[in-house]
């Protein structure tokens, strides 16, 4: 008796070859057989979903966001800058343990009808919360919590000493790390290099490497953060990260903007997993040099960067940086190819799983893996027919399109109904806080 079946659907492979009439067979949280339709005898399962018209993908893996930033929505746009400092630490530092706690319902419950299964929670206060919400959507993260000990800018609320700030992830780690059946893990963060002290950053690359955990950073987001860097430790982030000891293969750096070209063989040799976040960087810091990363062979994923401006599609995310990169580095050299569907599927996908440090597990629709995927809904005029089914889902597939999403074995949407959480409630309770923490932070 299998827990699942997935019956009769295209399946994308993992070389990017799609196979038709598939049955899709899951068991104890894994995809324990791929056959075809045609040939199989059905077995039986305790849960049986038609995949007629249906491709299934591995699910999306944002590898940047701020759950706790989703009561922000639509409240830094048009900003001018610092945008960090005048409107997000304000409402930041007013969060209270139950903001935090629905906030994150809310994003889980986005995230899920968007397709994305997984995700890097880069920190906030009150992550307790936050994992108890995403421990109860059923989805998987790494979750961190915010780490910040010097900065001007910061209210001294929201700083707190080296050693303190240590103490307070660590009693994260021994709480959650591997709660919800294995789907969470905690990781340390370093917010970035202006708010975090060297004392604190070297703590963090000896205490994950112990405990054998991630560390989430903000890096080369902007320019300020690089002035910053020179003027008072003379070296360029990348440089510095890496004298503090912890540039190395469990580090995973968000935005990438403003890299030098040694920043990129720095961060290449180190095994440093690099996030995108297109729209987040396009607004705000300019345009990464993606085609580098990607000849460098570096891993790359993509992330959202919360729902403060946008939403938390990443099919979103991948039409962005295909049409800005194209336009920035690839037309004023005439290279059409700077960037291709394979490397846009690749990022928001195995690139975010070699980020949240479960390649092995996560990433591919194949047997033995976990069953971590989505159903798109290929029987649509604006994705069937076509020449070429993987740059119709780059180029016109939509969060709208993902019907089922599957996370560690067990169904937790179908039909895109979300079966982990009352939506109508989330929604609810959101607006009501929304006003309130608005009202608090004077923003």
């Amino acid at each position: 008796m299998f827990d699942l079946l997935i019956q009769n659907v295209s399946v994308l492979m993992p070389d990017f070859s799609v196979k038709e009439g598939q049955n899709i067979y899951v068991k104890d949280s894994r995809i324990v057989k791929i056959a075809d339709a045609a040939a199989d005898d059905a077995k039986e399962a305790k849960e049986v979903i038609s995949g007629r018209g249906k491709l299934v993908m591995p699910g999306l893996i944002d590898g940047h966001t701020h759950t706790c930033q989703q009561l922000l929505r639509g409240r830094t746009a048009n900003e001018y800058p610092m945008v960090w400092t005048r409107i997000l630490v304000p409402f930041e530092s007013n969060l209270t343990p139950e903001d935090c706690y629905y906030s994150a319902k809310l994003a889980c419950l986005e995230m899920i009808k968007s397709g994305t299964t997984a995700f890097a929670e880069s920190g906030s206060t009150h992550m307790g919360d936050v994992a108890e919400a995403v421990k109860e959507s059923g989805m998987r993260a790494a979750i961190a919590r915010s780490t910040m000990d010097i900065g001007g800018a910061i209210p001294d609320s929201m700083k707190i000493s080296a050693e303190k700030n240590m103490q307070l992830t660590q009693d994260l780690y021994e709480k959650y790390q591997g709660a919800g059946e294995g789907r969470l893990d905690i990781w340390f963060a370093i917010r970035q290099v202006m708010t975090c002290s060297p004392e604190l950053i070297r703590e963090i690359g000896t205490e994950a490497r112990r405990l054998k955990t991630g560390i989430h950073a903000h890096l080369c987001e902007h320019k300020d953060e690089v002035s910053f860097c020179l003027q008072h430790y003379g070296k360029r982030p990348a440089e510095f990260l890496e004298d503090m000891g912890v540039l190395g293969p469990n580090l995973l750096t968000a935005h990438n903007v403003v890299l030098s070209e040694r920043d990129i063989d720095r961060l290449g040799e180190h095994q440093v997993k690099l996030i995108h976040c297109p729209r987040a960087n396009y607004a705000n810091h300019g345009f990464p040099k993606t085609p580098r990363i990607l000849q460098n062979k570096i891993s790359l994923g993509l992330g959202c960067d919360g729902a403060a401006r946008s939403n938390l599609s990443l099919f979103a995310e991948m039409k962005i940086l295909l049409y800005g990169t194209m336009a920035y580095w690839g037309l004023p050299i005439f290279d059409p190819d700077v960037l291709c569907a394979k490397d846009l599927l690749t990022m928001a996908t195995m690139g975010g799983a070699q980020a949240l440090q479960h390649e092995d597990i996560l990433g591919t629709v194949e047997e033995g893996k976990k069953a971590d995927f989505i159903t798109i809904d290929i029987m649509q005029p604006h994705l069937t027919p076509t020449h070429n089914l993987l740059n119709t889902l780059v180029d016109c597939a939509s969060k709208h399109d993902v019907v089922d999403s599957v996370i560690d074995g067990k169904l937790v949407m179908k039909d895109r109904k979300v079966l982990t959480m009352d939506e109508e409630e989330v929604i609810r309770e959101c607006e009501k806080r929304m006003k309130e923490i608005a009202g608090r932070a004077g923003i």
